[in-house]
């Protein structure tokens, strides 16, 4: 049996891939390769650039536990500033010389017989690892709009997640497709300047106040000279956090609480809307929670704005100067806005072929019986194989609480490994199975089986129609971090 290029091969360099490489090197693990399709590191805040871009939990939290960073600006930080975080952990933990970038994966097969993985790239020769982490992330593939005409329109084409730069909006007629979160982000940047804005929108979004404001640098001096000050802001927005998902994970008792922030949205619409028509076209038809939370103090007031439009008719066609709309009515534009988010269940689970024991493709598997993943993690019949943005592995409070749970997975997992002196685990069929029927039981107690939710076009249900991007039950600070039964893997 050859000894592998290297002990692991980590796909993406975000900040769940950067997590998982700080992990494996406390295990004592050095011996690992990160591959990145990007030219940089740090995943979406790399990728995303567009004007207006920020996190949308308060920074506090978004950032890794045990490396808080005193110096955000404000309370939901610029996505600049979460880029040189990014930028930080890798120096901070020395991950840059494990990454090699512009590096594409096309796919990865299990070699029973070597005991390893062969992670074939776009372009170059085939890479062997002992283990393989996929930290694609969950937005990592966007997706353009099925629009008849798209390619002929003779303006300016920009996709939010390949933002130019160089682009001025000043005295430019915009049409913005989407209005999603990136959108809600996007527009009132755009619409400072645009001589004409309009906004094509298939579902409204529930948007709620944001309580953003600088952060003044006294408290950034408190917060670096005394880290259990910003350590007790992050309890204290934690607690505020799991009351704002508890009327989505547990709507059956707290469905008050969704009742209670839908009437805080539109009271937040009465007010920043005069035109009553407007208003009813903003006002979602779905419950509150059935999509992620969205916070704004500027969309919804960019439509009483002269040059900002509305438009719910369907897009029928795209001509090369402007879009016509099912209802017959044509817009003039010059540029082109495509804020229509990622294809996160159509090529993103998983975001590249995975071939494991027996030849299971396990993308094709997931779509011809159900998205499952153990913990959010181990799926059976792929030995040596985690994957950090599976089903059922999105602790909604804040995606650093994903990492970090998944973090003491793998701790756990690799002492086991030391411990029955082994090289190869796989997660048992009856384990996979239990978390599986566990994670059915507690979505009954969501929201996102609300019928209305059907019609939210959230992408947290995936092509059957379950919420099984969420893992339930993981909240609570992650006070359960890598407690899995050691009997639930199998390891030689």
């Amino acid at each position: 049996m050859s000894t592998p290029h290297y002990e692991v091969v980590i796909v993406g360099a975000g900040f769940g891939g950067m997590g998982a490489a700080i992990q494996l090197r406390r295990q004592g693990i050095d011996d690992i390769l990160i591959l990145d399709r990007e030219q940089d590191l740090g995943g979406t805040w790399h990728v995303n650039r567009y004007p207006g871009l920020a996190v949308d939990i308060a920074s506090v939290s978004y950032s890794f536990s045990f490396e808080p960073n005193p110096n955000w600006s404000r309370i939901f930080a610029p996505g600049a500033e979460l880029k040189r975080y990014a930028d930080h952990i890798a120096a901070r933990y020395d991950l840059r010389r494990h990454m090699r970038f512009g590096v594409s994966v096309r796919s990865a097969r299990w070699d029973a017989g070597q005991r390893c993985w062969v992670v074939t790239p776009a372009q170059g020769d085939p890479i062997t690892a002992r283990y393989l982490i996929a930290a694609t992330g969950y937005l990592s593939q966007p997706r353009d709009p099925e629009i008849e005409g798209l390619d002929t329109f003779a303006g300016t084409v920009i996709h939010t997640a390949n933002w130019d730069g160089s682009y001025d909006p000043a005295g430019r007629r915009i049409g913005v497709i989407g209005t999603g979160a990136t959108s809600v982000q996007l527009a009132p940047e755009l619409a400072r300047s645009a001589a004409e804005l309009t906004v094509y929108q298939r579902t409204p979004i529930w948007v709620v106040p944001k309580i953003d404001a600088p952060i003044p640098r006294p408290v950034r001096t408190v917060f670096a000279k005394a880290p259990a000050a910003q350590r007790a802001m992050r309890t204290a927005n934690t607690v505020m956090l799991e009351l704002l998902v508890a009327g989505q994970l547990r709507y059956r008792r707290f469905r008050f609480l969704n009742k209670t922030a839908a009437a805080i949205g539109r009271a937040h619409l009465r007010m920043q809307v005069s035109d009553p028509e407007i208003r009813d076209k903003l006002t979602p038809h779905y419950e509150f929670g059935c999509k992620r939370p969205t916070f704004s103090n500027h969309y919804y007031a960019m439509f009483d704005r002269p040059n900002v439009r509305l438009q719910t008719s369907p897009i029928a066609r795209i001509e090369p100067d402007g879009i016509v709309t099912a209802d017959g009515g044509r817009i003039r534009i010059d540029t082109l806005v495509l804020a229509t988010g990622f294809s996160l269940w159509e090529t993103n689970f998983p975001a590249f072929e995975i071939i494991g024991r027996e030849g299971r493709d396990l993308g094709k598997w997931w779509r011809e019986n159900r998205f499952q993943a153990y913990e959010g993690l181990t799926v059976p019949y792929f030995p040596n194989f985690l994957g950090l943005a599976n089903p059922y592995s999105f602790n909604i409070l804040s995606y650093f609480y994903t990492i970090e749970e998944q973090m003491g997975h793998l701790r756990r997992l690799f002492d086991q490994l030391k411990t029955h002196g082994a090289q190869v685990f796989e997660v048992t069929e009856e384990a996979n199975s239990r978390y599986l029927a566990r994670m059915t039981e507690l979505t009954g107690d969501s929201i996102m089986i609300n019928p209305t939710c059907l019609t939210s076009n959230t992408y947290y249900l995936d092509p059957h129609n379950e919420p099984s991007l969420v893992r339930f039950g993981a909240n609570g600070a992650m006070l359960k971090r890598g407690r899995f039964p050691i009997g639930d893997y199998d390891y030689a």
